[in-house]
């Protein structure tokens, strides 16, 4: 975390509104027929999962629970977000997060892009892989007060059953946003409570 303030990084960090502004510029360029297959297909990423965070936006509140303990934090603290717009999990993920950090004015909530950051990603793997979203919560001495993610513990669930069912990726990524839509949030809540208040 020091590091990031050294360097200037936290600083150049995106708040969620101006990353919300990329991914829309993202999910735009899917119309751009000049893009190489593989720009096309990310580019198709982004504009599903600004649908997504979108239809997120619009319909979640913070629990009173949640948002009591929050509430609660009485010194500054940094949520730094690990992420790209072709995410699925982030779409589905960081629009809860956001919400959740703007019941205090005393969490600064910062997004970093992953691949623009890898030196960073690189301390918080998910079983060696870079797995986004990864939220990481600082104070203001740098020190990590806990971290969470890339996915809530239901949606690793999924993802693990259909790889040892030999699932192609696809049936099992289908099966992990449709549980995703039925959790509408619950799961990330109940562990980002069961963080604060450990």
């Amino acid at each position: 975390m020091k590091a990031l303030i050294e360097d200037g990084r936290l600083q150049k960090g995106l708040s969620y509104e101006a990353y919300a502004e990329r991914l829309a510029s993202a999910a735009q360029a899917a119309a751009d027929e000049s893009l190489e297959q593989d720009a096309r297909r990310l580019a198709e990423y982004a504009k599903l999962n600004w649908h997504r965070s979108r239809r997120i936006q619009k319909t979640y509140n913070v629990s009173a629970a949640l948002s009591e303990t929050v509430q609660a934090i009485a010194e500054k603290q940094f949520w730094i977000i690990l992420t790209e717009p072709w995410c699925g999990d982030s779409a589905q993920c960081l629009p809860y997060l956001a919400k959740i950090a703007a019941c205090n004015p005393q969490i600064e909530l910062r997004i970093l892009l992953r691949d623009e950051n890898l030196d960073v990603i690189d301390q918080y793997l998910t079983e060696g892989k870079r797995g986004i979203p990864k939220l990481v919560a600082f104070d203001t001495d740098g020190w990590e007060l806990f971290q969470w993610g890339p996915r809530p513990r239901g949606a690793v669930a999924i993802v693990k059953r259909g790889r040892e069912a030999g699932k192609v990726k696809e049936k099992y990524i289908e099966d992990l946003h449709r549980w995703y839509a039925q959790d509408r949030g619950r799961s990330i809540e109940e562990e980002i409570l069961e963080l604060l208040r450990s």
